[in-house]
């Protein structure tokens, strides 16, 4: 009798543990982005939680270690000497159960999804014009592009596949150059008609700029790269999408910065020469975990030839003027060109 006391004992004893790990792998997690983004508020956003019930998460962890993780004051969150220490814990615990996950979606190797994260100009108007025939001839996998200008980090399942403009140093990734991307001024024939073009850069002052910004170009970016002060009074429209940049553009809204092959692509653009060769290496990066996947190999393979600068000569390493471009990208314009896309008319 008493044994089975003792063995009922001990099970209730482990139950309990097993609903302590469950519940405080959640205030882990909760730790981890609290850590990240050092900002309960912020933190709570990214879980979908209101700020007060992140902060009760945090205070039961603290409760249940029996030490503070954070140091809190108005300035935002910064860990404690042992949240320091169990930051590094925690942190491998997640690249752990991402390893789990990883292995798991390996499961169907030659069929099923593949997530592709890249930024907006190349993603739509590069990748998908070429998806369209992919998925005609491999109908067992379906390839999720996701385009957005923030990087997506595959070591965290963030994306299978990142197209990115940083070069990722995470030893778990397997990264290599798909090729440089230039940019280039531009205007549309209607602008250049209207206002002339600049002649130098100080002559920009004359001018309006359609301004992109976003993680991968600051706030001075522009102003740095055109030799400029500042580009205070003439910046007519600032936006975070590429897409966008090339619609204002072709409306004459002023001189925007993209890509040089979008001449070559058949957008009715005219160069701004103004003596400056900006360029941005693109990287082709994944989880060393789907070396092994059929689906994944087939999709990198396709990803690495359709960038290949050997192909496409507004992908190699030297600079190319736009109007040499077009001669040389005449089949690509043909098949994946500017032509078939439909942009709204300005009311």
């Amino acid at each position: 009798m008493r044994q089975h006391l003792h063995r009922g004992a001990a099970s209730t004893q482990r139950r309990k543990s097993d609903e302590n790990l469950n519940a405080s792998w959640e205030d882990l997690r909760a730790f981890l982005l609290c850590a990240r983004h050092q900002s309960f508020r912020n933190a709570a956003e990214v879980l979908g939680l209101t700020g007060t019930t992140l902060m009760r998460k945090i205070d039961r962890l603290e409760e249940e270690l029996g030490f503070k993780v954070f140091i809190r004051d108005q300035s935002g969150l910064s860990l404690s000497d042992e949240g320091r220490s169990l930051l590094f814990d925690v942190e491998q615990m997640e690249r752990l159960s991402f390893n789990i996950f990883r292995r798991a979606s390996l499961a169907t190797d030659s069929q099923g999804s593949v997530r592709v994260a890249v930024t907006e100009g190349p993603g739509n108007f590069w990748i998908l014009p070429r998806l369209i025939d992919f998925q005609k001839t491999y109908r067992r996998i379906t390839v999720e592009l996701s385009c957005a200008m923030e990087q997506a980090d595959v070591s965290r399942l963030e994306a299978d596949v990142s197209i990115q403009f940083a070069r990722p140093t995470n030893p778990d990734v397997i990264v290599s150059k798909l090729g440089r991307l230039h940019i280039h001024g531009f205007v549309s024939e209607a602008y250049r008609d209207a206002y002339g073009l600049p002649t130098s850069l100080a002559d920009l002052r004359n001018h309006r700029i359609i301004k992109q910004h976003g993680v991968q170009l600051d706030e001075t970016g522009y102003a740095r790269i055109l030799g400029l002060d500042s580009l205070d009074g003439i910046v007519g429209i600032s936006t975070n999408s590429s897409v966008a940049v090339l619609y204002a553009v072709e409306r004459g809204a002023g001189i925007g910065f993209l890509p040089t092959s979008a001449v070559a692509l058949g957008a009715p653009l005219v160069p701004v020469d103004l003596g400056i060769n900006y360029h941005m290496d693109l990287w082709l990066t994944y989880h060393k975990e789907f070396r092994t996947s059929e689906r994944h190999k087939i999709v990198i393979e396709w990803l690495k030839r359709i960038f290949d600068p050997k192909i496409h000569a507004c992908f190699r390493d030297e600079f190319i003027h736009p109007l040499h471009l077009v001669p040389m990208m005449e089949q690509t314009r043909e098949t994946a060109g500017f032509h078939n896309y439909i942009a709204p008319r300005p009311i």
